[in-house]
């Protein structure tokens, strides 16, 4: 068993032509390597074959998480100074509360009044710090809450990393969505769901295959730099995690029956495996989760999982080679370069079986 994992044994080097700044034209139509995580194996397939290797009674678990436009660009007062504005989460509806990031940071200081559009007409003042780039906002808006919103998020834009790409366009508000998005509240996409399209769940529904939702709000965490070499002492940032009775159910009742579930992403399969009980049973919930999974781990619930190609020394990387096996996915990774496979949440994907 693999002991005291250390960062620098998930680097490894990604050119940067190999992220994808786009999305395939069809969502079905990416790359598919398929790893078998007990012997290794490795198939090169395209995403729609994805059924090919589930039945009867299989049950996909998704992220129905929607991503809103979290980034905003605008004007420090009196000096003018352009500053960005990274929305993470409401704090008080009422007050009109912001949990934000800031940049530059520096600049920032309690008391600014920042002002956003060409007309400068929407205006909030920083009233905490709450880390070093983390602030807290107050929206001076005296409107209907409902305009309030229009107007904040007519203003901002789709926050696709700009490390996916530098300047977003109209296109990436769908295209950084899954067709499925239902509850607004994520600031990153989740990229694996992105691959299915009305088609596939289609087919899914005459193969009898079954499907349940949770909503894991996913923050901007999973891109943040890990800054410790001992894993232990990584910690990450709490997401908001809702999972029904009805989802807990179909999933408690796929395992049952003897039959497969299968985690839609880092997200879903940390979710799974932060509400489950001794005896191996997810159970219903609305709380927030930090959990933070990598080599060596022993899951209860997922027994296949679907995930994108995740960028160097991430934790997403992490969660996968924890569930397919260190050594089986670094390999996987290697291959995956040398056969043309895409990364980033616009890549290529691969399924664990």
């Amino acid at each position: 068993m693999i002991q005291n994992m250390k960062l620098s044994q998930f680097q490894f080097i990604l050119p940067k032509d190999r992220v994808a700044q786009e999305p395939p034209r069809w969502r079905d139509e990416c790359k598919l390597l398929v790893l078998d995580r007990k012997t290794g194996k490795i198939e090169h397939r395209l995403f729609k074959d994805i059924i090919d290797y589930f039945g009867k009674g299989d049950t996909f678990v998704f992220n129905d998480t929607k991503v809103f436009p979290a980034r905003l660009f605008g004007k420090k007062e009196k000096t003018g100074a352009d500053i960005m504005v990274f929305l993470l989460r409401e704090l008080n509806r009422e007050q009109r509360l912001w949990d934000v990031i800031v940049e530059p940071a520096r600049k920032i200081r309690i008391g600014n009044k920042l002002y956003f559009g060409e007309d400068e007409s929407l205006v909030a003042e920083v009233i905490d710090n709450t880390t070093s780039r983390g602030r807290t906002l107050r929206f001076l808006y005296d409107g209907p809450y409902e305009d309030f919103k229009k107007t904040l998020f007519s203003l901002g834009e789709t926050p696709v990393p700009f490390w996916v790409k530098p300047h977003v366009t109209p296109e990436d508000r769908e295209n950084y969505q899954t067709i499925f998005a239902a509850h607004e509240g994520a600031v990153s996409a989740p990229a694996a769901g992105m691959h299915f399209s009305r088609e596939l769940f289609n087919r899914m529904i005459l193969k009898d295959i079954d499907k349940a939702f949770i909503t894991v709000h996913m923050g901007i965490g999973h891109f943040r730099r890990v800054d410790v070499e001992d894993l232990s002492k990584h910690r990450t940032d709490a997401e908001r995690l809702i999972i029904s009775e009805e989802a807990a159910e179909a999933i408690n009742r796929t395992k049952e029956a003897g039959h497969k579930v299968v985690g839609v992403g880092v997200t879903v399969v940390r979710a799974l495996e932060n509400n489950v009980t001794p005896s191996k049973k997810v159970v219903p919930a609305d709380t927030w989760t930090d959990k933070f999974i990598f080599p060596p781990y022993d899951f209860s619930i997922p027994d296949a999982m679907v995930s994108n190609f995740h960028m160097p020394e991430s934790t997403m990387l992490m969660c996968v080679a924890a569930f397919g096996g260190f050594e089986n996915v670094m390999h996987a990774y290697e291959v995956a370069l040398q056969e043309g496979y895409r990364f980033g949440p616009y890549g290529d994907a691969m399924l664990i079986i």
